[in-house]
């Protein structure tokens, strides 16, 4: 096969219009033949016809140039820009009477995502509720705490064995036998529908299963198939790639290449051997897993969280991430569910440089985007009882177009890593080497006075690069304050929690909480008896929900159902605040700095919001606070006291208030 260092398509400016259109007239008499022989088959009305040839029209020139950019220069570009525009009419031609509809909503209310009532949450199906149709009835219990959009982790099928958590899927069509059926995951996504909830799953679109139809083909010595990835016979490539390349998992294995024994060749493998990256600089890869995204389009999936998406293009003498072909690749896929699927929304995960993660996020791209800086820097100011590394880090980097919104999160299902800017820290006097090794020691227990009791996870002794796996209550101290049976720690453990959350539900974007910790649920150290989690460290956050001990009366430890109603109380609060619609925000510098402060402003709606991230009380200067407001009066959304602010103002340990002019 072919290295992906081809020179890119190029038209001289002066004639990209007439080659667009061009490139436009034969599309559509193909689809115009296309449909003739289709008519029989197809549901489509004459207006619902018309309404995909305008959408394509609509979006042509922009993805037009997308596509000529990734693979104009092929001889068959032409061929493959039809069957593209072919397979997305296809899927458009099933598409359910009910996505059509969401469609046409999604059309009239374009930022129906950046309202204050969104409320995210991510879960695995098995640890939460056994099956799909356990989850189904769980639908009363997510509407009661206020949900809006639920992110069902990796379901789909996978290799018997490991399977990297669901991240190496053999079958995107079909789900594990275990949970249900695909029918079933339809059937939920109706009833998420009907019930106000937008069914979030992952598109995992930078590597297949090595069982996947298309690797197994590869791997009977399909040419065909050998081109989907980046098969080499010998270490040549492999190790000209190498040269630039970090390495992912350094405890799995060295390099970026695994060696497969039965085709007995070397295969790109960015994070485990039974992963195979794709390669996209085939077209029929592009097809091909478009086909796979409208397909969960059609099934009722609204949001897709892109996966791995800093490396899914490949380019020799490069470190082979946050490329420009990355983006071009992205929003090709944009393109095509603007037009065959336009309620569909993408959400980047790109665990990068701050900078790097931004340049995901466009409305021609991804949507919506996790915010891993804003989490790291709540850790480190909870670590730290200092909050200006945070501040640092959002006073410049939390702005976002109009039409894109963050997700805002404290934990999810992988481990945590410092991912802040070093000049920020430079700027602030603080060595971002150092610092990152004080974190990993702070929440892996090992630094003398933390709170925390989180676990290692893949240590690299020669960059001595570590990241961090634990639950939300067991990094912010419940677990050791239970164990110490102190009452002090216990309160303390238990505001941290709720101060953490106030940041996220506040500071604009989409909260997004990880399924369990709204019960304060510990880390489960058994996953150090299953052969198949040994190794993989994260497993000791993805907990299994026990819903027969939340009911019973010891419940799941004594400050669980505490945390549950402190949590529900700041979710219920959050979503009747307009304010905290959008992303808007300016900082509020209270000239301390335990104390992180900033005005939320939405359609006339302003509230302050103060939170002290120490576990000491703060006394500040409420000048600004009072300028801001205007006047000494406020009451707190919170806690719904009147609250008269005069020269100074006192914080309680961890204290967070939601203040608006009385």
């Amino acid at each position: 096969m072919t290295v992906q260092s081809e020179s890119k398509g190029s038209i001289p400016p002066h004639r990209f219009e007439y080659e667009a259109q061009r490139s436009l007239n034969r599309v559509k008499t193909r689809l115009l033949e296309y449909q003739s022989c289709c008519d029989r088959e197809s549901a489509l009305t004459e207006e619902q016809k018309r309404e995909f040839s305008h959408r394509l029209e609509s979006n042509w020139r922009e993805f037009f140039r997308l596509l000529y950019e990734l693979y104009g220069f092929r001889f068959d570009f032409h061929y493959h820009l039809e069957q593209i525009i072919l397979t997305a009419y296809e899927s458009y031609a099933s598409r359910p009477a009910a996505m059509l509809e969401m469609d046409a909503m999604r059309e009239r209310d374009p930022l129906w995502y950046r309202r204050e009532t969104m409320l995210g949450g991510a879960l695995y199906v098995d640890l939460f509720a056994d099956t799909i149709l356990g989850l189904k009835e769980k639908i009363p219990y997510l509407k009661e705490m206020g949900f809006t959009y639920i992110h069902l982790m990796p379901l789909f099928k996978t290799p018997n064995g490991e399977n990297d958590g669901g991240y190496a899927v053999s079958d995107y069509r079909n789900v594990e036998q275990s949970l249900g059926t695909i029918e079933d995951l339809k059937s939920l996504a109706d009833a998420f529908r009907a019930a106000g909830i937008s069914l979030v799953v992952d598109f995992i679109f930078n590597h297949t299963a090595d069982d996947h139809e298309w690797a197994k083909k590869a791997q009977s010595g399909e040419v065909e198939f050998e081109d989907y990835y980046h098969i080499y016979p010998t270490r040549e490539m492999p190790d000209r790639f190498d040269r630039t390349l970090r390495e992912i998992f350094p405890t799995v294995r060295r390099g970026s290449f695994s060696w497969q024994d039965g085709i007995r060749k070397w295969v790109w493998t960015t994070f485990n051997d039974y992963q195979w990256d794709l390669r996209y600089a085939n077209p029929d890869v592009f097809r091909g897993m478009m086909q796979e995204m409208l397909f969960l389009s059609n099934l009722g999936v609204e949001i897709l969280r892109l996966d791995a998406v800093a490396f899914v293009w490949k380019e020799e003498g490069t470190v082979c991430e946050n490329l420009d072909e990355a983006h071009l690749l992205i929003r090709a896929f944009n393109a095509v569910a603007r037009i065959a699927a336009p309620s569909l929304l993408f959400k980047s995960e790109a665990i990068v440089h701050p900078d790097d993660v931004v340049k995901y996020i466009d409305g021609r791209e991804c949507q919506l985007s996790y915010n891993p800086l804003l989490m790291a820097t709540i850790w480190e100011a909870t670590a730290t009882r200092n909050a200006s590394l945070l501040v640092k880090s959002i006073e410049h980097r939390h702005q976002l177009p109009e039409a894109c919104n963050w997700c805002n999160y404290l934990r999810g299902h992988d481990d945590i890593g410092w991912t802040f800017d070093d000049g920020d820290a430079a700027n602030l006097g603080i060595n971002g080497f150092d610092h990152r090794k004080f974190l990993n020691q702070f929440y892996s227990g090992e630094f003398e006075g933390s709170f925390s009791k989180g676990v290692p996870f893949q240590y690299n002794p020669e960059t001595q690069d570590m990241r961090v796996c634990g639950t939300l209550a067991s990094l912010a101290g419940v677990e050791q304050a239970l164990e110490s049976g102190e009452t002090v720690l216990q309160n303390h453990a238990v505001e941290r929690i709720c101060m953490m959350h106030s940041i996220i539900l506040s500071i604009g974007g989409i909260p997004l909480l990880y399924l369990g910790d709204e019960w304060g649920t510990l880390n489960d150290y058994g996953y150090i008896d299953d052969p198949r989690k040994i190794d993989d460290s994260r497993w000791v956050h993805r907990i299994r929900m026990h819903w027969d001990k939340i009911d019973s009366p010891q419940g799941l430890h004594l400050l669980s159902k505490t945390i549950r109603e402190r949590i529900r109380n700041l979710l219920n609060t959050r979503k009747n605040i307009e304010a905290f619609a959008g992303v808007d925000m300016e900082l509020l510098f209270l000239d301390r700095s335990e104390i992180l402060s900033y005005v939320r402003e939405h359609s006339g709606d302003r509230v302050i919001v103060i939170q002290n991230i120490a576990d000491r009380e703060v006394e500040c200067d409420a000048a600004k606070v009072v300028s801001h407001g205007p006047g000494h009066h406020f009451i707190d959304l919170l806690s719904n006291e009147q609250i008269t602010i005069q020269k100074t103002l006192k914080l309680k340990p961890y204290q967070h208030l939601w203040l608006r002019r009385n």
